[in-house]
């Protein structure tokens, strides 16, 4: 129990009365009788003031918190008296989390219950553990503050965003996915399995005309293909030193696996069978390809606690891993960085090899830090330097992406907030071209 400010001036003025019972010897009794009736008081406030059992607290949560999102925590308090009680609490979520709110405040009704939220942040993947609950309220007189810790001791785990996937559902349902930032991706009559012939028209690729067709009916006949529903799609993930790096509070490999997983839960939505790679210095998990959520919830389990690794990333060992187990031709979209044109010889080599019997996607992210250096105007010497740096950095990096392109490689490099909707509507637009 902590004493109010109240105790403590009572307190005080029965102090005064013992300072003036040396001057007046009646006062003595006064001041004897002042506290018995102050000691009445406290022991009365105890007796009448709700005691902790008769509050009941408990903490509701997500078991899986989402990466790098606030996610909701609601705490039930129950009164089981018919008192009022205005409290204070405190939750002892773990320290790497960041929260909306450090204290919350509120009145608890008689024989009634209220609810309190709150939003933690959590900035790194893993496991992690709550501890109890904190509560302090006024005692019914004044005269106290009553503290109280309530059990509530859990594990909680951090997975990727799975919040993304959640809203993507709830706007594909109500035909909303443009407020995501997705284009319009419907797909009319591509792919590469025959459906039938039909008359050529202006608006048909030159390409799509079958000749023999053509000879025999002496018009122009066109083919068309039936729509392919179950594509190869795998997410390679690079856990190298260049993925450690932080943007903001997050880990650039934390924004390529949240990418990772909301593109392939789109995927698999479309009839896809999706799969996934890992590498450092050496292969970490596969995934072979698979249909259906059940195959999204076995990647999300293998990624929710896959760290970065301080050491360069063996491109030809996990790629040439990947072309033996995958042989059939599929989207391969491989989340990795550039530096420079040295460093990233064997990613351009390697993916130059792959794009013999797949289509790969190389998905970088700028450093929003290099791009601000080279709009900010110089003004002094150590802004001049630091920009010319930022512009070799960026002109070296534009090198890297066209030697890619020509190589045959689809790259992508933007922000990392905006990478999930780029790459999915990328996928969207490589299905709708029936490139694969």
């Amino acid at each position: 129990m902590i004493p109010t400010r109240r105790l403590l001036v009572l307190l005080l003025l029965g102090a005064v009365v013992v300072a003036g019972a040396s001057f007046a010897q009646p006062l003595t009794w006064v001041a004897v009788l002042y506290f018995i009736a102050l000691l009445g008081l406290m022991v009365a406030d105890y007796a009448v003031t709700t005691k902790p059992d008769q509050i009941s607290v408990a903490r509701s949560n997500e078991a899986k918190l989402s990466l790098g999102v606030p996610n909701l925590v609601s705490i039930q308090l129950d009164n089981a008296t018919p008192r009022v009680v205005r409290f204070q609490l405190r939750d002892e979520y773990p320290y790497q989390f960041r929260a909306d709110a450090e204290l919350l405040h509120g009145r608890l009704p008689p024989l009634d219950g209220v609810e309190l939220r709150y939003h933690v942040t959590p900035v790194a993947r893993g496991d992690y553990r709550w501890s109890d609950i904190n509560l302090r309220y006024r005692s019914t007189l004044g005269t106290f503050i009553r503290q109280a810790r309530y059990p509530a001791a859990a594990d909680v785990r951090v997975y990727p965003n799975v919040l993304d996937v959640r809203k993507y559902d709830l706007l594909a349902r109500k035909g909303l996915l443009t407020e995501l930032g997705l284009r319009n991706a419907k797909v009319f009559g591509a792919g590469t399995e025959f459906e039938r012939l039909r008359d050529y028209t202006p608006d048909d690729e030159f390409k799509r005309i079958n000749w023999k067709a053509t000879a025999r009916r002496s018009k122009p006949i066109a083919v068309e293909y039936e729509t392919e529903r179950s594509q190869h799609v795998l997410c390679v993930l690079d856990a190298g030193r260049l993925m450690r790096p932080q943007l903001g509070d997050i880990q650039k490999l934390d924004y390529a696996i949240n990418a990772a997983l909301l593109t392939s839960y789109v995927a698999s939505l479309r009839g896809d069978q999706i799969g996934m790679l890992t590498f450092a210095d050496e292969v970490g998990v596969y995934l072979a390809p698979g249909k259906g959520r059940g195959q999204f919830y076995t990647m999300l389990e293998l990624l929710y606690n896959l760290q970065s690794q301080p050491v360069e990333s063996d491109y030809g060992r996990a790629l040439g891993y990947l072309s033996v187990k995958n042989k059939r031709r599929s989207l391969i979209v491989v989340f990795s960085d550039v530096v420079t044109l040295d460093a990233a010889q064997p990613l351009i080599a390697y993916m130059g090899r792959l794009a013999r019997h797949h289509l790969p996607l190389l998905v970088t992210m700028n450093d929003p830090n290099i791009t601000r250096l080279v709009a900010q105007p110089p003004s002094t010497t150590t802004d001049v330097y630091q920009r010319a740096v930022a512009e070799q950095m960026l002109a070296e990096r534009r090198v890297i992406l066209d030697t890619l392109d020509r190589a045959g490689v689809l790259t992508l490099d933007v922000p990392a907030d905006k990478l999930s909707i780029a790459v999915i509507n990328k996928y969207l637009e490589l299905k709708t071209r029936g490139v694969l």
